[in-house]
């Protein structure tokens, strides 16, 4: 029974301090609605609230809400800002885990995205879903969390999360120490004009390329014998479009090559074009689902700001006019996933401007990871010339990597390579403090 005592003891101070972090975070200015979430991944999690401006340059125009994640690892660690570009639902599952907070015993704090899920002011006026807007959102966050702390900051995001790393380092770039963009694009137009001869003339080999044609190719051919199920499909899913149904398939068979080397999908996995109907449709459907052009589509916010701001890619028509039953895909985001009143707002190109400037002529702390098959990688800083003289600023391409490429997808030399660059730079700021 003696034991009883000392037990209590050793276990009481890990709660007490458990119920600290807690306890701390409610304190910080703009906190509200602290929650403890499960997580088999990280000792302390957590899900708040913190409030933003709609407008930050206007403070009368009114606050939302936005969702943020706390994974502590202690006050004396590193903290890793993830700049999300979508909801932050995926992080909300026990299971969740992201790569740099793992590997460097790392804090996380976790942003989503304004204008997304349950981080959406209402009444939802998109004038202030920009860009910059949700760059300062970042800057609140950043020095929010700050006074708990105050280590060395990383900042990490994947695709949109991705670019948004980028940009957030290009208006704030004083804000952290570290930044690891990974699979992000920089276009530079609505239509960009650099993913289309990539997935002609250069992703994967010339056998490869062909297969993916001859898919498309083949399900073209086969329109009639395989609408009945596309319309099945849409009917059964309650998908609705801003075009017939007789586009809407031509984009996902345009979109289906785009998609395959996106994601990573074995070549091999392609039926041949003889395989029979409901085969070939499965197969389109699993790769290219309407759903993705679909007034439905949960994608609104993000084809608000490609239209606007972050750019998107075209579809190279000519090796399957024969087939198609449009002529051209021209300007179809605007025209197939916007509304109406969303529809005529031009592009503003001086984001990409301003991002190229910034790494023409500075050299931060950054690495830059892409996948040598995605699309998205064509139009990303691995093309651009003038990075191979910087110091800092590093680029790795996984030469058959996909979009879903990270750090531990890499061979053993160069993912040791990553890991021993960021702690150095880690190692580096202590000294310096």
């Amino acid at each position: 029974m003696r034991l009883l005592p000392l037990l209590i003891a050793l276990l009481l101070p890990l709660q007490m301090w458990g119920e600290d972090v807690k306890a701390q975070l409610m304190a910080l200015p703009g906190i509200s609605k602290v929650e403890e979430l499960k997580s088999t991944k990280y000792e302390h999690k957590y899900l708040m609230n913190i409030r933003q401006w709609i407008d930050p340059n206007d403070t009368t125009v009114g606050a939302f809400q936005q969702r943020v994640i706390v994974c502590h690892a202690g006050f004396d660690r590193p903290t890793v800002l993830v700049t999300e570009g979508y909801n932050c639902n995926y992080a909300l599952k026990e299971g969740y885990a992201e790569e740099l907070s793992k590997l460097f015993d790392a804090n996380l704090v976790f942003v989503e995205y304004r204008y997304f899920a349950a981080s959406t002011p209402q009444p939802c006026n998109w004038r202030y879903l920009t860009v910059e807007n949700s760059l300062a959102d970042l800057h609140h966050v950043n020095t929010t969390f700050h006074r708990l702390y105050k280590g060395k900051w990383m900042a990490t995001g994947i695709s949109k999360g991705g670019q948004t790393c980028l940009f957030y380092r290009v208006f704030y770039p004083d804000d952290v120490d570290i930044s690891v963009p990974y699979v992000a694009p920089l276009n530079r137009s609505v239509e960009d004009g650099r993913h289309e001869p990539f997935l002609r003339d250069q992703v994967g080999t010339a056998k490869e390329r062909q297969r993916v044609r001859e898919f498309q190719q083949a399900v073209l051919q086969r329109r009639n014998a395989l609408m009945p199920l596309f319309k099945d499909y849409v009917s059964k899913n309650q998908l609705t479009f801003r075009a017939p149904l007789n586009e809407i398939y031509d984009l996902c068979v345009l979109e289906y090559a785009f998609a395959l080397w996106q994601w990573g999908t074995p070549v091999s996995d392609i039926p041949a074009s003889t395989a029979s109907d409901e085969t070939l449709f499965n197969h389109l459907i699993r790769i290219s689902n309407p759903g993705y052009f679909s007034v439905e589509s949960s994608d609104l916010s993000f084809n608000v700001q490609a239209a606007k701001e972050l750019g998107y890619y075209g579809y190279d028509v000519k090796p399957l006019r024969k087939w198609l039953s449009v002529k051209t895909t021209k300007d179809y985001l605007r025209r197939i996933m916007l509304p109406d009143s969303l529809r005529n707002e031009p592009f503003d190109p001086t984001l990409y401007r301003k991002t190229m400037a910034f790494l023409r002529h500075n050299d931060p702390k950054m690495i830059f990871i892409y996948g040598g098959l995605d699309p998205w990688g064509s139009s990303g800083v691995a093309k651009l010339d003038f990075l191979e003289n910087k110091h800092n600023i590093h680029v790795f391409v996984l030469p058959r990597g996909s979009h879903a490429t990270r750090i531990v997808s890499f061979p053993k030399i160069e993912r040791n390579e990553i890991v021993d660059i960021i702690r150095q730079w880690l190692d580096e700021d202590t000294d310096k403090k």
